[in-house]
């Protein structure tokens, strides 16, 4: 998805993740401002506090290393990942960007209940559900220094916000469904000419110098079929609201639908849940018309996996 050449030049700074904005609360690129939190008395949008408020303490240390793990999670917590994502791909701004699932949206809503594990989730227990299935890898057990690490950054992010309110930009842009059922071959046109130039012609997204520039997007380095992005409304909400990178907005929706269905309609690491076979793992945990799990697409039924996985 198309970036100018100061975003090419941002993701090559030493904390620089995918997909990172910038670390300010307003950044700009080329001549589109990204869509940021905007100023409470404008929109009534909550605000997060600038990086530059980090306490310079022992519990401002605790957030500063959560905010490097967000940003480069495969490094600071490599025991976890599995793929050569981080958690700054699907939110956006490290954390701080409206309509990505930022962490000032999130953070005051649990303890919640959640119908993917029928339990009541703690915070903690989100972030391991993260490791698990965008990441591809393995929860860090409760306690660990990695989950206190971002739960701190992700208080300090949400200081001042109500608890228990569903805040504006919150999680992902909802979109009303689709004039025309999301369609693989218009798909890959919107993703030939406003995404490959990123994340390649096959999806793979780039990395320099080991470091992660743009995300894959399917195969075996990308999410899960566990993962919440697998949904079609998820990334397609994700995908209008953020992409091309800078440019968030300007897809139809019926390019944001169709885009996410050609990107969905790809195979990718098996979900960790997997039972007896692809069926019954459908049956069980993605019997949504939003999930191509179990779907037949081309001639071929997505949910095999990616051999060795």
């Amino acid at each position: 998805m198309k970036a100018s050449r100061w975003m090419l030049s941002v993701a090559l700074l030493p904390l620089a993740a995918c997909h990172q904005s910038t670390q300010q609360a307003a950044p700009a690129v080329s001549d589109t401002p990204v869509a940021v939190a905007s100023s409470p008395k404008s929109t009534g949008r909550f605000e997060p506090p600038p990086e530059s408020s980090i306490p310079n303490d022992d519990f401002g240390k605790q957030i500063a290393l959560g905010r490097q793990i967000f940003i480069d999670t495969g490094h600071y917590a490599k025991a976890y990942v599995g793929n050569q994502l981080n958690c700054e791909n699907c939110h956006l701004d490290a954390g701080r960007l409206a309509h990505s699932a930022p962490l000032w949206g999130a953070y005051p809503m649990y303890p919640a209940y959640r119908s993917k594990n029928h339990h009541v989730n703690t915070f903690a227990e989100r972030l391991q559900g993260c490791f698990q299935y965008s990441m591809n890898g393995k929860a860090p057990p409760l306690g660990d220094d990695v989950l206190v690490a971002l739960e701190a950054y992700a208080y300090w992010m949400s200081k001042g916000e109500p608890i228990g309110v569903a805040s504006p930009g919150h999680g992902y842009l909802k979109l009303p469904q689709p004039a025309q059922a999301p369609d693989y071959a218009r798909g890959e046109a919107v993703f030939k000419r406003d995404c490959a130039m990123c994340h390649g012609d096959n999806g793979q997204g780039q990395q320099v110098v080991d470091r992660t520039v743009f995300p894959p997007l399917w195969g075996p380095q990308s999410y899960n079929w566990g993962a919440g992005m697998e949904r079609l409304d998820n990334a397609a909400g994700f995908i209008k609201a953020n992409m091309p990178l800078g440019r968030g907005n300007t897809l139809t929706d019926q390019d944001a639908w169709d885009v996410a269905y050609f990107m969905n309609a790809h195979e990718r690491p098996q979900d960790p849940r997997f039972k007896s076979s692809v069926e019954e793992t459908r049956k069980a945990y993605h019997d949504t018309p939003d999930s191509l799990y179990g779907v037949k697409v081309n001639g071929k039924v997505l949910g095999e996996g990616i051999a060795g996985q």
